[in-house]
């Protein structure tokens, strides 16, 4: 080393500071273009080209100790060469649950869309900031396309809206800026001196709705969960009753968040009652449309949002149904007199400056509470530009197609049994093995059916034949949640998952 450094230095212009030479760069760039180079036909071969392959595996199970073990998870003094970080990185493809894969049926997100996948690795390499323009001028300018065209759906005449880093970040932004319209003034003077703020969400809410209460100093006995019905809607009557109960209480009611397209059930609130009351006691209507959004784009599902634009504010992940890609969520408001910006501004000078030589609206960044943010809309933008609205829509009404072939076909087949028909994309189901389905329904017969679907599902996992989620719920012992998304599954998926259930429990 000393010797190279003496090299370096007698080269014209050399200069050494502190023991370090500042000519020229550190990084071999032709060494890392061949990374790249090499570590992509992994990803491609190992990734890209595997998505559609059902004889694959969806994981390759390890317990965490044992995959700790094969992954060599220690970081040390000194690099390793090339050819070991790119085994590495193939070792973290194979051990990798593969939700691109057409039997990935575990969340409400799974696929992959080639053209969503390309503007990840464009926006990877540039490695953009959406703040300002002058940092991110085309992604600023997707940014507010692709808000404007979201608007348009929902059925707003105009509206803002910006892109966050989940759902949940969209629906506590929502809680902030209801809570900022109904007393401003705790932006500059905080909680002190404020009544008790009351707000309402069905039963059946995401739980971001409890985190950002508990996040924004709301608290969680503040949030009045509203009773649902046996499809898991929130009942309007009983909302009244909330709202009415919480005044009486000497609370101040701000919100109402209704869900379109629950969780687990995949349930879509009565917007127009809900707005309803809304317009009655002023309170603000937020929906949380983060799963159930997309049935926006289909002219023949959007009637399960009905009454949407009447609400305040949506939040809708076109990463879920529309596979744009984790992470792709956008808050949607229909004010459009710049409350955003009210709410969150800070004026950074060093960010910020008034007297640029372009038009400063374009610097959108001070109404988001990120500074750095990442231009996620332009995964949906690319998707949707070659796809078309029309590409969109075919993706939502297959979906929703082959979750209802799967309900007919549950109710052919002995041993399975719905939880109740699907309005949308979550068809929810138990198995029940030969050994249990003669025996008497009671507390010993629900209890046994409980310990099931965990089983099915470790038996599934451990093989990699596919995964499904299961759960509890309202009283209801464990059973399957399945849900369509990905436009690779087709209705040979939908039969093997069957066959594979039945398959798995045979011996149960």
């Amino acid at each position: 080393v000393g010797v190279c450094k003496q090299e370096m230095l007698q080269k014209k212009n050399a200069v050494l500071v502190d023991g370090v030479i500042l000519n020229g760069p550190i990084m071999d760039s032709k060494a890392g273009e061949k990374f790249v180079e090499e570590a992509c036909k992994i990803i491609m071969e190992e990734v890209v080209q595997k998505a559609d392959d059902v004889t694959e595996k969806v994981c390759e199970w390890q317990a965490p100790e044992k995959l700790k073990q094969i992954l060599d998870l220690e970081m040390r003094d000194t690099g390793e060469c090339h050819q070991k970080i790119l085994k590495l990185c193939h070792d973290v493809i194979k051990y990798s649950v593969k939700t691109n894969h057409p039997r990935f049926f575990n969340q409400l997100y799974a696929g992959i869309d080639y053209y969503s996948l390309v503007a990840r690795f464009i926006t990877e390499a540039l490695n953009p900031s959406v703040y300002t323009y002058e940092v991110s001028p085309v992604f600023l300018l997707v940014e507010e396309a692709v808000i404007k065209k979201m608007i348009e759906f929902i059925g707003w005449e105009d509206g803002d809206g910006i892109f966050n880093p989940g759902g949940s970040i969209s629906n506590m932004y929502a809680m902030n800026l209801a809570r900022y319209r109904f007393c401003p003034e705790i932006k500059e003077k905080g909680l002190s001196g404020l009544p008790r703020l009351v707000l309402f969400a069905s039963e059946e809410c995401h739980y971001s709705m409890k985190k950002a209460a508990s996040f924004l100093g709301i608290g969680t006995e503040n949030v009045y969960f509203i009773k649902t019905d046996e499809r898991g809607k929130m009942i309007p009557e009983e909302l009244e009753k909330q709202v009415q109960r919480a005044r009486k209480e000497g609370s101040a009611p701000f919100l109402v968040c209704a869900t379109a397209g629950t969780t687990v059930l995949g349930a879509f609130d009565p917007l127009d009652k809900i707005a309803d009351i809304c317009e009655k006691h002023g309170l603000w209507l937020h929906v949380d449309a983060s799963w159930g959004g997309s049935a926006l784009i289909s002219r023949k599902h959007r009637r399960l949002l009905h009454g949407i634009h009447r609400a305040d504010s949506v939040a809708w992940n076109p990463h879920k149904m529309l596979l744009a890609g984790i992470q792709c969520c956008a808050l949607l408001v229909k004010d459009n007199s710049g409350l955003l910006k009210k709410c969150y501004s800070a004026e950074a000078a060093y960010l910020f400056q008034q007297d640029k030589f372009y038009d400063v609206s374009y610097d959108t960044g001070d109404k988001s509470i990120q500074c750095s943010r990442r231009p996620d809309a332009f995964k949906f933008w690319l998707m949707w530009k070659a796809l078309g609205t029309t590409g969109l829509e075919e993706r939502v009404n297959r979906a929703l197609a082959l979750a209802r072939y799967l309900v007919e076909e549950i109710k052919k087949r002995e041993g399975f049994q719905l939880l109740l028909e699907p309005e949308y994309a979550n068809v929810c189901f138990w198995y029940i093995p030969p050994s249990l389905r003669k025996m008497e329904d009671g507390p010993e017969f629900w209890q046994k059916l409980h310990q099931v679907a965990p089983i099915i599902k470790e038996r599934m996992m451990k093989k990699g034949s596919m995964m499904l989620g299961y759960q509890p719920h309202r009283g209801k012992v464990n059973f399957f949640r399945q849900v369509v998304i990905s436009p690779q599954v087709s209705r040979e998926d939908m039969d093997f998952l069957l066959d594979e259930i039945e398959l798995l429990a045979k011996d149960l």
